[in-house]
């Protein structure tokens, strides 16, 4: 059995909570310096290369910047950054429901990203929490979609975050989500949804294909008032998408969602309105490492169930 290799820490420290791109060359190829293989690698990009280049950006495992003659050797690892996109801040706090010396939980509001990906790096949860809580090695155990508010969990120690992401991975963890939707008086409930599910890259929305079924999903009722109701969502799987999908199968699509049952238009940058009404709002676990029984619960409310005029008029968070 081949060995991977021993990646070696980074010499380039983080950017504003972001951490550098590590780049190992292939065992294979017919470069003769690194500056070829990173241009071919980011092309339409190799002027950028060049003027990283030429300004000592990229550098070596010990930190020795590479320059445009640094000859190619198999295996080698390179640390750079990326420019960082401009971003619009999203003007809602990530708060802290618990930290100890193993885990953090956030409760993350509506329109930010868990971690960095695509146009949204600093402005995600585990970019703000690395600089608001100086926990560099911070690194997230799963994820919430950027629509999605409510409860993430977070790892403070690098060699303990399998563990924890062994839990989600092994349905070991009590989730419990929160919407609010239609209220559809037909709609016999409780019901245990099943389908099969499929989210192919570059397409928006994901889509219920014929097949075995791949997502669970448990849906009650909590209570309703005149047209709109307040359900519990439960989770056996995790699926892309899948609380979104299912409701919307149901013939009640969870209000503010721009996918389904139709895909709209691009929201404007700083356009905070009508956000997703979808919480997660229980994380229960027992610790991997402790053997603590954690329970924890978000303090957030959707507003459209509380205010709803407010919510679809001002698009306050909630």
């Amino acid at each position: 059995m081949r060995r991977r290799p021993r990646i070696p820490p980074s010499p380039l420290p983080q950017r504003e909570g972001v951490d550098p791109v590590r780049v190992r060359l292939p065992a294979d190829g017919a470069w003769s310096t690194v500056r070829e293989h990173l241009a071919e690698r980011l092309a339409p990009r190799a002027a950028v290369v060049d003027r990283m280049l030429a300004a000592g950006e990229i550098v070596d495992a010990d930190g020795r910047p590479v320059t445009a003659d640094t000859a190619y050797v198999p295996g080698m690892f390179v640390w750079f950054h990326r420019d960082l996109p401009d971003e619009e801040r999203v003007p809602f706090p990530v708060e802290v429901v618990h930290r100890d010396e193993h885990i953090v939980v956030a409760d993350k509001p509506h329109f930010i990203a868990t971690t960095p990906r695509g146009s949204h790096v600093t402005e995600t949860v585990l970019a703000r929490l690395r600089r608001d809580l100086g926990l560099p090695a911070l690194g997230a155990a799963h994820r919430l979609d950027r629509l999605t508010a409510g409860l993430v969990l977070f790892t403070v120690r690098p060699e303990e975050r399998g563990a924890y992401q062994s839990l989600f991975r092994d349905r070991l963890v009590r989730k419990e989500y929160e919407a609010v939707a239609a209220y559809a008086p037909a709609l016999d409930l409780p019901v245990t949804v099943r389908s099969r599910i499929r989210k192919e890259r570059g397409v928006l929305a994901a889509q219920e294909v014929p097949g075995e079924p791949n997502a669970e999903t448990r849906v009650e009722l909590l209570e309703h008032q005149g047209d709109r109701a307040r359900y519990r969502l439960l989770p056996h799987t995790g699926q892309t998408h899948q609380l979104r999908v299912h409701m919307n199968a149901l013939g009640v699509p969870i209000l503010g969602d721009p996918l389904y049952p139709v895909v709209t238009g691009p929201v404007p940058a700083g356009d905070f309105r009508r956000p997703l009404q979808l919480l997660a709002r229980v994380l229960e676990f027992t610790d991997p490492v402790t053997g603590h029984r954690h329970a924890f619960r978000s303090a957030r409310t959707l507003r459209a169930w509380s205010a709803h005029d407010d919510w679809a008029g001002d698009g306050q968070p909630g």
